[in-house]
């Protein structure tokens, strides 16, 4: 089991080559990659930032999580900080098993609660020039990114308004 946050490329084969084993028969991976719009604006590249020490935690114990749910399963991880252009992997989760089932259940349970849970932040950078930090689902449900104060500042309210927990899709 492995789980890193790196501000470099990916070597997506050295991942895999790591997940195999002669009791794997199944293998199956998900890449999130950075898509040129978002809620009808065009976006020229992200920007993550990561609570590192917090993150790479959390995102142990979702792989522990998972392997408790499906094993017996080999999991791998790996979710990008820095500036991103489209195009570019900003997250990779791998995982093998005897049978391919348990391969896709955990691969979907750890990208499903890494966008959840991973305390890791997406600035979106448009292509007119302006960029925002995007909210999550979760962040909305737990009323943060809300305002309950009156304002002697300027900002849009919404999606894209102040830092929230994100991931790629």
């Amino acid at each position: 089991m492995k789980f890193e946050i790196s501000s470099q490329d990916v070597d997506i084969g050295a991942w895999r080559r790591e997940l195999m084993s002669p009791g794997c028969g199944g293998y199956t991976a998900f890449e999130g990659w950075v898509r040129d719009h978002h809620q009808g604006r065009a976006v020229s590249g992200l920007h993550y930032e990561a609570y590192e020490d917090l993150a790479r935690a959390e995102g142990m114990k979702i792989l522990q999580e998972a392997e408790e749910k499906f094993g017996p399963v080999r999991l791998a991880c790996v979710h990008r900080v820095g500036d991103l252009a489209v195009g570019d992997l900003a997250v990779w989760v791998g995982a093998a098993a005897p049978h391919r089932d348990e391969a896709f259940k955990a691969c979907r349970y750890v990208i499903d609660e890494l966008k959840q849970r991973l305390p890791i932040w997406k600035k979106e950078h448009y292509i007119e020039g302006e960029s925002a930090w995007v909210d999550c689902e979760r962040c909305r449900a737990a009323g943060h990114g809300k305002h309950d104060h009156d304002h002697d500042h300027e900002h849009q309210h919404g999606a894209t308004t102040e830092p929230g927990l994100a991931g790629a899709d």
